[in-house]
């Protein structure tokens, strides 16, 4: 399994409660249509209390998308790529995120038995 991450900010303009329900009532959907046949699991895990060393935490939700292996992962990245799909998201995400604080990567995970 593969699983990458997305660190998000939302726009300054937006309160909390504005940006997760746009999140979850619209570009969630989008996610979900533009990502079947893709990713097994799609979460969003939003910042419920921040505990920065100073200032407010650089992002406001992670949004996690597993995949069952590499060749998924690339051929999803790819379909994404398509400029009608990749222009609807991004005309979307302009609603939603400070494009200035978007960060993400691939993970490993190593897990304990506790």
């Amino acid at each position: 399994m593969i699983k990458q991450v997305v660190f998000l900010k939302k726009r300054a303009d937006l309160d909390t409660a504005a940006f997760r329900a746009y999140y979850e009532e619209h570009h969630r959907k989008i996610g979900e249509r533009v990502l079947a046949g893709f990713v097994e699991k799609y979460v969003r895990r939003y910042v419920e209390q921040p505990q920065p060393v100073s200032g407010e935490p650089p992002f406001d939700v992670i949004t996690e998308m597993w995949f069952a292996d590499q060749d998924r992962q690339m051929a999803c990245m790819k379909h994404l790529r398509e400029p009608s799909i990749a222009e609807e998201i991004a005309v979307d995400e302009a609603r939603l995120f400070d494009g200035s604080a978007k960060w993400g990567c691939t993970l490993s995970e190593i897990e304990s038995d506790l």
